[in-house]
């Protein structure tokens, strides 16, 4: 498996070489016609000109006369001249040879033909690079001779050559540092991610004390920083579990022990002393409602982490489930002396609502309620409607939420320091709850002030 930073590496380096091979072709492209271009430009300038100047002279002229013409009046240095009879055989050259020599290049075709041409490549008798250009020159409405005027290369191609070189040199040093570059560049890039990996692989296998660097501020940093987090969090979720299942064993092991304590007793006492009976059946009762309550607690949280709770809704008006529920509870007051009030709205608070989901969360709440304060306090439960939703308030004057508890109550597992046993679930319910309603559940509580849970629910107009 190729790694990122070989992938980045390569797309780096074949995007640079792209850039550099297209780049260094049209320098060179321009540097080939720019240095030939004028070459060719010289030599056919010249051409013309001798032409212009000489060219009336020589028409009149005959082939060993234009020789003569030529070698008095038209060697210049520079350029070497030659000239041609119409087939292209050579009959002098500015050297004043004239040697067996018959040219079938392109310029001298073209020549023959009526035209100027040019050519370049090397001489195939001189065995040299050159540019030359053939101008034919006419009597009589034909050609009788051709100039030819060629000068070398050497120095043209040296400097072509000297140039594309230094320019492959420039592009290969640009390769070699933008591969340098993109190696730095992906290192810095992969590090911390190579860290991250690193620091996962320590997690899955039990070390949660590992940490990411954050070595900048762009979005490895960032992820660096979110990982932290998330390990954090996972800490605290872990620690939470770890604590709820210490504290559900508890929760579990105190009702059974009482439960097995009693039946034990129950068996082997005396069948006739019914007071005996009475009081251990109902510590027996007592503590079976007590393990349903967990076990339930423990079943809506199962149903509501895998998505699977089903809301049997209809339309009902919300006095009624709270009025059942405030019945239902009215008892407690005497065995805690805590006086449970109720206020309901003059209108009806008419909801789309699972009836049973919410008398289960209104228990909840005043179960709370109960809990938490003591003998001599009150209880007030009260339904309006604002605007937009039915709203149900459950206030008590026990002794409140501390601060840095309150924001978390309503989390799984997360049980506040108060002495009291529980499954650190049930507000986490009630909230999840009341939100498959598309409703709110808001607390509001002080340290020794009381709590006050208010449920909102939308309210249906029509």
């Amino acid at each position: 498996m190729r790694s990122v930073k070989s992938r980045m590496v390569w797309s780096f380096l074949l995007l640079i070489v792209l850039v550099v091979t297209v780049l260094g072709t049209t320098f060179a492209a321009l540097m080939w016609n720019y240095y030939y271009g004028s070459a060719q430009s010289s030599v056919k300038q010249r051409a013309e000109t001798a032409l212009t100047l000489h060219g009336r002279s020589l028409s009149s002229l005959g082939v060993q006369d234009q020789a003569d013409y030529m070698l008095q009046y038209m060697i210049e240095g520079g350029t070497r001249l030659q000239l041609l009879d119409s087939t292209g055989q050579i009959r002098i050259d500015s050297d004043g040879f004239s040697e067996d020599i018959r040219y079938t290049t392109g310029d001298v075709k073209a020549a023959i033909s009526g035209t100027t041409g040019s050519w370049r490549g090397v001489d195939p008798y001189y065995g040299e690079r050159v540019m030359s250009v053939t101008i034919p020159l006419w009597n009589d409405m034909r050609v009788v001779s051709l100039l030819r005027y060629s000068a070398s290369l050497e120095q043209v191609d040296a400097m072509v050559s000297l140039l594309i070189r230094m320019a492959a040199a420039v592009g290969t040093a640009v390769i070699l540092l933008f591969l340098g570059l993109s190696l730095f560049l992906a290192q810095r890039i992969v590090k911390p991610i190579r860290e991250l990996t690193r620091v996962a692989r320590y997690m899955a296998e039990g070390d949660w004390t590992r940490r990411a660097t954050k070595r900048s501020d762009d979005e490895i940093g960032q992820l660096a920083e979110t990982f932290n987090s998330m390990v954090v969090e996972l800490n605290k979720r872990e620690k939470l579990k770890n604590n709820f299942i210490s504290s559900i064993s508890h929760e579990l092991r105190t009702p059974l022990t009482s439960i097995k304590g009693w039946s034990e007793t129950l068996k082997e006492g005396d069948p006739a002393d019914d007071e005996e009976f009475k009081m251990g059946m109902s510590i027996i009762s007592s503590e079976t409602e007590r393990l349903s309550g967990l076990v339930e607690d423990l079943l809506d949280f199962s149903k509501l982490s895998a998505r699977t709770m089903d809301l049997h809704t209809e339309v009902l008006d919300m006095n009624g489930p709270v009025k059942e529920t405030v019945h239902q509870l009215a008892v407690r007051k005497g065995q805690t002396g805590v006086r449970l009030m109720a206020e309901y709205g003059k209108s009806p608070l008419v909801v789309h609502g699972d009836a049973n989901r919410l008398k289960q969360v209104i228990i909840n709440l005043i179960d709370n309620a109960f809990k938490f304060t003591p003998a001599g306090g009150s209880i007030r439960i009260s339904t309006t409607a604002t605007e937009e939703y039915a709203q149900v308030t459950v206030a008590d004057t026990g002794c409140g939420i501390d601060a840095e508890d309150l924001p978390h109550v309503t989390e799984n597992f997360y049980k506040a320091q108060t002495g009291q046993g529980g499954s650190g679930l049930g507000l986490a319910i009630c909230k999840e709850i009341i939100e498959l309603h598309d409703g709110k559940l808001t607390i509001d509580s002080e340290r020794g002030a009381g709590t006050i849970v208010t449920i909102r629910l939308p309210l249906i107009r029509e």
